[in-house]
């Protein structure tokens, strides 16, 4: 079977990680492939944010929970977090950056580390914390939205079985 996908039918979100921070080079090559994805007229709006260091990535969980209304660790211990982020002002901007963390999960999986989409980006973003963040890495928070959060890591779980697919997933016009 194809690599690519071959990659795509196996991928999991995974949401237990062991304790070891991803590789360098192998984090570069993921967030590579994050700013390959497709854009809305080449525009390339989407930013991405890689986040390595445990006490920002502890107060992002914290916020990420508060939002959700729970009081958990929505980022499941994972050693590296990336929030995608796009340009308000561009109509494909979700869009586009939904690609970006889409590539970047599959490249993750194709070299063996795992990952999960996190929600809740766009209203981490409202809160002094995350715009203090961004503001000091160059980021201007009024010009962006956040899309999503990619939590990266070794998994520590066996991969899981994908669920079934629905009926009528899938309708042909010839």
């Amino acid at each position: 079977m194809n690599e690519t996908i071959k990659a795509i039918l196996e991928r999991r979100s995974i949401r237990k990680f062991k304790n070891t921070q991803v590789k360098e080079e192998d984090l570069d090559l993921i967030l590579k492939a994050g700013t390959y994805a497709a854009s809305g007229r080449g525009a390339q709006a989407p930013l991405i944010v890689s986040i390595q260091d445990q006490a920002v990535i502890k107060e992002l969980s914290k916020i990420n929970a508060q939002v959700m209304g729970r009081e958990i660790d929505p980022f499941f211990g994972a050693p590296t977090v990336i929030m995608v982020l796009t340009d308000k002002e561009r109509n494909t901007g979700v869009e586009d950056a939904s690609l970006v963390i889409g590539n970047m999960m599959l490249a993750a999986h194709s070299i063996g580390l795992a990952s999960c989409w996190i929600h809740r980006a766009k209203e981490m973003v409202e809160f002094p914390y995350v715009q203090k963040m961004l503001a000091a890495i160059g980021i201007n928070h009024e010009k962006y939205r956040g899309v999503g959060n990619m939590i990266l890591g070794y998994s520590d779980m066996p991969l899981p079985q994908p669920a079934k697919r629905k009926d009528n997933y899938i309708y042909k016009i010839k």
